[in-house]
């Protein structure tokens, strides 16, 4: 029997070719993209649950009720984790964690890498397996390092590194270390990425942060022990927070900030470990907002769901030219049940054959996948038996689904009015009417959320950040040598180039550069009573110049006032308003009670020295050599833009020749910022694509039934003189009502979610009305255009041969 079926269920196939090549190109394209979308987002929701004990672990951060608003920060002081672990014996372990990048020399080889700031703990709480070393004991000592297995094999090869001597350039000049031990690379699906820690305390300016609880600049994880409530040690918090942080909280008093609902002004948290990677406000390096993640399962499900609707249509289509057939066999005797196995063994035929399709997609496809959306699918991840069961269990389902109504319905056919040619479907039922809808309400959806995103990217990117970004290069400076001395050597080398218009360093990058880095300096401190926050910006000679800000009062740095470099900033208007200040320039302030005075020379206007998801901040410029310069920035002749570049690259090579030259233009690094809202409108742009593509392919098939049981009337309407645009009106009016309809309800879904989104930036545009006119006008055009084929073919058809055939 099982032969019989699948001999029949081949032939079928094979008459009706072109219903069963849109039914497979449609499915394979299906699983393909929705298998994609769904691994890239449980690759995103799998982050950090490696870890043992990762429901245990917690990020701390502030909550300040500040009466502009509530505030978060998850930077802590030095003393704050010797502390907590000294008076809380709740705490089972704790770490600090500090990024940071260092030049690491074994004899002839000297490579860049990340090395991080932590506590011996680090080790013990998270589960990165010790390849070699004792993770009790590996981080015991000041001059201990712990390296990844990668960065072993890149600096030893084959030979053992235990107790071999490294010298590390980064943390206050050249430093010898010890390896103790070798951990297991840091997988793609980490918080943490790393390629050595060291103890925090080798931070140059450790010994003077550990007697300040005002400076701030690392994150803490604490572990707690078995058995203690979260919510129930952050009560326990309360004493430690009014003991060290009593002079924020009489701050904020003075300031009539109120209480939050837990009766705290100035309070610690605790954050879970895996939510930490979707904390886009407070993680250090690249955070990923967990809207986006759904938004790639609610593609990947519209995806599936329009092909399962296609798939529904076209088989409804076939049905009833299949109608004598059902009706003999049941004739013959064959059971309704036998018929149904029949009839939903051809659809398993078809969407095993899409299945298969789609998994040879899935492995072709997915490293360009990777390249155009920055994912991370690795072949073993796509391989794992999980994902395997999950994908087994989806095709199943879509084929029960998809293939089980159309089989029902064909079974309930009766035998006798099918053998005298009397079967008819009736009118358009209400599933069949939702059908249509929901495939265009979900293309409509699609198409708006990628007018969206592309509106609210090119506003940012073309919003004026204070600044000329135009003709800028920025060089990273690395870790071989020091950026003072690369400053100096690139402006005696090119001195007498005629394109270099200026050029200056820096310690914080502008955008994001090749070199993937992003620094942060802050400073608080409370001037005549007015609580003064503000980044801290590292700058060298003609910073103002290179980048085209211009002066509002004051003056610039110069080399003719020696005191600029200890004790002169160039602030910007908003710092100013935080001082108080009637007049800034001249003015005088303390960041601390140790620290000298600082003079302001100059005042600047506002600008964005950060992406515009977040608002503009208050800064301060300042020349203090104690501080480094991280980067190159060099404003260049418009002409010799590319030429200038070649150059920079052989001087670089001159200056540091063991370091990558990782010039780019600044113009590039500021579009970087937004490279995720990129992802996401290419994203969109190309589901809602399939999405059409899918949905012209559904809607042809409801063209075709209706035409199909309405061949009589249209014979009868043009022997009574009916015109062949009158016809194909009156064959395409009904379809253009479902697609209002669709229109109609995706339209405020998709204001809502759009203003969900917007609702993460700072800097957003206004939804306006013409863009659900556009994609609804767009939405119509396209349906038009696919009922019009079937529409005018009917209208042509010859009329004797329409009646004769009914």
């Amino acid at each position: 029997m099982f032969r019989n079926y699948l001999k029949i269920a081949l032939r079928n196939l094979w008459k009706h070719k072109s219903s069963t090549l849109i039914n497979v190109v449609g499915l394979s394209i299906a699983f393909c993209s929705s298998v994609l979308l769904f691994l890239s987002a449980a690759f995103e929701l799998s982050f950090d649950k490696f870890h043992t004990n990762a429901e245990g672990i917690f990020r701390t951060y502030f909550v300040i009720n500040d009466p502009k608003g509530q505030e978060r920060s998850a930077s802590m002081p030095y003393p704050f984790v010797p502390a907590l672990k000294q008076e809380y014996p709740e705490v089972a372990f704790a770490t600090r964690y500090q990024q940071g990048n260092g030049a690491v020399q074994y004899k002839d080889k000297q490579l860049a890498k990340e090395i991080d700031g932590v506590d011996p703990d680090m080790l013990s709480m998270f589960s990165f397996p010790m390849r070699q070393g004792n993770a009790q004991t590996a981080l015991n000592s000041l001059s201990s390092i712990v390296i990844s297995e990668d960065m072993a094999n890149d600096l030893f090869g084959k030979e053992n590194p235990m107790g071999k001597p490294l010298r590390i350039n980064g943390f206050g000049g050249w430093r010898n270390f010890i390896v103790t031990g070798v951990v297991a690379d840091a997988p793609d699906n980490s918080t943490f990425q790393f390629d050595a820690f060291i103890r925090i305390e080798n931070q140059p300016a450790y010994l003077e942060g550990l007697k300040r609880w005002d400076n701030t600049n690392h994150e803490a994880y604490v572990a707690l022990r078995p058995g203690v409530d979260q919510a129930a040690f952050e009560k326990r918090l309360q004493p430690f927070t009014q003991k060290y942080f009593q002079s924020e909280i009489s701050y904020l008093k003075q300031q009539g900030a109120r209480p939050d609902e837990r009766g705290e002004l100035y309070s610690i948290r605790l954050q879970p470990l895996l939510d930490v990677h979707f904390d886009t406000d407070l993680i250090q390096g690249h955070g990923i907002n967990r809207m986006y993640v759904y938004t790639l399962m609610a593609i990947g499900l519209f995806i599936l769901v329009i092909a399962a609707i296609n798939f529904i249509n076209l088989t409804l289509a076939r049905s009833f030219t299949r109608a004598r057939e059902v009706g003999v066999r049941k004739s013959l005797g064959a059971q309704r049940g036998q018929l149904f196995a029949q009839l939903w063994g051809e659809t398993l035929l078809t969407c095993g054959l899409g299945l298969v399709i789609g998994a040879v997609l899935v492995v072709t496809l997915r490293q360009p996948f990777n390249v155009l959306f920055n994912a991370k699918l690795s072949a073993d991840f796509i391989m794992q038996p999980t994902t395997l069961l999950i994908a087994l269990a989806g095709f199943l389902l879509v084929t029960l689904l998809a293939g089980g109504y159309p089989a029902l319905v064909m079974t309930r056919f009766q035998t006798v009015q099918v053998l005298k040619g009397k079967v008819t479907s009736g009118k358009p039922g209400t599933l069949r009417n939702a059908l249509i809808v929901t495939q265009f309400a979900i293309a409509c959806l699609l198409i708006i959320g990628t007018f969206v995103v592309l509106r609210q990217t090119s506003y940012l990117r073309g919003k004026p950040l204070g600044f000329n970004k135009e003709q800028v290069i920025s060089i990273p400076v690395g870790n071989e040598v020091e950026g003072t001395y690369a400053l100096a050597q690139l402006r005696n080398r090119l001195a007498s180039n005629p394109s270099v218009v200026t050029m200056t360093g820096t310690g914080v990058n502008i955008g994001r550069g090749l070199d993937g880095s992003s620094q942060r300096g802050m400073v608080g401190f409370v001037h005549k009573g007015r609580e003064v926050t503000s980044d801290w910006l590292r700058v060298d000679y003609d910073y103002l110049q290179t980048l085209g800000i211009k002066l509002l009062a004051g003056r610039d740095f110069s080399r003719q006032h020696p005191v600029d470099s200890t004790t002169s900033v160039i602030v910007s208007t908003s710092f100013a308003k935080q001082l108080g200040e009637k007049q800034p320039i001249g003015a005088f302030f303390q960041t601390d009670s140790a620290g000298g005075k600082y003079q302001i020379i100059g005042l600047i206007p506002d600008f964005h020295l950060y992406a515009l998801r977040s608002e503009i901040k208050p800064i301060a410029m300042h020349l203090h050599q104690d501080a480094e310069i991280r980067y190159i920035l060099m404003r260049v002749a418009p002409q010799n833009m590319v030429s200038m570049m070649e150059t920079l690259k052989r001087e670089w090579r001159e200056i540091a020749p063991r370091s990558e030259f990782l010039g780019s233009f600044l113009n590039e690094n500021t579009d970087r910022w937004y490279r995720q809202e990129e992802k996401m409108a290419q994203m969109l742009s190309l589901a809602a694509g399939i999405a059409i593509a899918l949905s012209c392919m559904g809607l042809f098939a409801i063209a075709l039934l209706s035409i199909q049981q309405r061949t009589k009337e249209i014979g009868v309407r043009k022997v009574l003189g009916a015109s062949v645009v009158s016809i194909v009106g009156l064959l395409s009016r009904d379809f253009i009502k479902l697609v209002l309809i669709a229109i109609m309800i995706a339209s405020p879904v998709a204001w809502w979610a759009m203003n969900q989104w917007l609702s993460d930036f700072a800097y957003k545009i206004d939804i306006e009305w013409w863009v659900f006119v556009l994609a609804g006008l767009l939405a119509i055009l396209i349906a038009l255009l696919t009922v019009s084929f079937q529409s005018i073919k009917a209208a042509l058809m010859n009329p004797v041969k329409s009646l004769r055939t009914e």
